[in-house]
């Protein structure tokens, strides 16, 4: 999901109806703002359920399954919480509304057992334009801080990259006139985003509880017309058509993760704003540690948003590995689709979270709730009420 300038807020998603991705609210925007193989009974083993403040688990891939520890199956369903991706580049904040303890223990209410949590690399490596109050060692403090309350409540933490640095002037381009990670871009970037990945893995190695999303929605097909470059530039980085900037393709961030030494499980996005996974299984990036998920994003005005598309496009490659769908969501400020998707994933066994845990007006965000105490809006009733009729 990407945060448009405020003077188009409210009329993306009727525009981007094609380009496939949410929208972060004009008010947010201007207010504030070895390796593992498959074992041959992996999806026989049972599903456990949720455990307030039970220990969120060590996750791998098995086959096309997550399991813990033990070997049993696990899914990740639950809410993204924006803010990291946009407070901090605005110099206004690093979350856009509180993370304490109170608002964690709100998010578990709703049963969720996973929270993603967008962030921006410049303010993770604290550029020089970054006001130091907002990154760099503050900005990773404020992150861990973060991590650890959600651990400390059961729920498994997803870290992402939402905003990154590199000028781009082409096709679908949100911030032309400037190199700053104020938006989503179409790939990651060579000069950071490497170094990025690196420090996030060092940091966070030692706690395989923590998911790492590599890229937020990739989108080098909009710079290009030619589908064969626009996947080999999102595995292979380097000098892409129609992308201004040096890439750094999603084998080069992977890379860097492992180099830590982290074997985290890593979340890895298609292309067409993560809503398009048709050729993910041939271009996926090579992992020494055998931890990789296909990561999918969908709302209503995407291109590939019925059970037809989902069918054929989606199916085969939650045949063959585990399958996140890292953001769903609507802007009819009631629940629907979401309802269909939630649905065709559950018979898929697959794992999704809603966007977005944010006191925004649900038509333009979409939010799933109107105040940091857990009441949902009309869009976020269905996400709440599926996952705690779940349990």
């Amino acid at each position: 999901m990407r945060a448009p300038p405020r003077l188009y807020a409210l009329v993306a998603a009727a525009v981007l109806s094609v380009a496939g991705t949410a929208l972060v609210p004009a008010a947010a925007s201007a207010a504030g703002g070895p390796a593992t193989t498959a074992s041959a009974d992996a999806s026989a083993q049972p599903s456990k359920p949720f455990r307030a403040n039970a220990a969120p688990p060590e996750l791998r891939a098995s086959g096309n399954k997550l399991v813990d520890e033990s070997g049993a199956t696990r899914r990740l369903l639950g809410v993204n919480r924006s803010g990291g991706e946009f407070m901090c580049v605005q110099g206004r904040g690093i979350f856009d509304g509180p993370v304490d303890d109170a608002s964690i223990k709100a998010i578990a209410g709703w049963k969720a057992n996973a929270v993603r949590v967008p962030l921006n690399e410049e303010c993770w490596l604290g550029l020089s334009h970054i006001d130091a109050a907002y990154g760099g060692a503050n900005y990773i403090a404020a992150v861990k801080a973060l991590v650890a309350r959600l651990e400390a409540n059961g729920i498994t933490p997803i870290v992402e990259l939402h905003w990154s640095h590199g000028r781009y002037t082409g096709g679908d381009s949100h911030c032309p006139d400037t190199e700053y990670a104020t938006c989503q871009k179409p790939m990651p970037n060579a000069q950071y985003t490497p170094a990025f990945w690196t420090s996030v893995a060092q940091t966070f190695k030692g706690d395989q509880a923590v998911v790492f999303d590599l890229f937020n929605e990739p989108f080098p097909d909009r710079a290009t017309s030619d589908p064969t470059a626009a996947w080999t530039c999102w595995r292979d980085g380097g000098d892409c058509p129609g992308i201004d900037f040096r890439v750094a393709g999603t084998q080069t961030l992977l890379n860097a993760v492992r180099s830590t030494g982290a074997r985290n499980l890593v979340l890895i996005p298609g292309v067409a704003y993560s809503n398009d996974l048709r050729q993910w299984l041939t271009y996926r990036p090579d992992d020494p540690a055998g931890n990789l998920a296909a990561a999918w994003h969908t709302y209503n005005f995407n291109t590939c948003s019925s059970e037809s598309c989902f069918d054929e496009q989606l199916a085969p490659v939650i045949a063959q590995v585990p399958f996140v769908a890292g953001e769903i969501g609507e802007n009819t400020c009631s629940h629907g689709y979401i309802d269909r998707v939630m649905a065709w994933l559950d018979a898929k066994g697959a794992s999704y979270l809603g966007w977005t845990w944010n006191t925004w007006d649900c038509s333009s965000g979409p939010s799933l709730i109107s105040d940091y105490n857990g009441t949902p809006t009309n869009f976020g009733v269905g996400l709440r009420d599926h996952l705690k009729g779940m349990q």
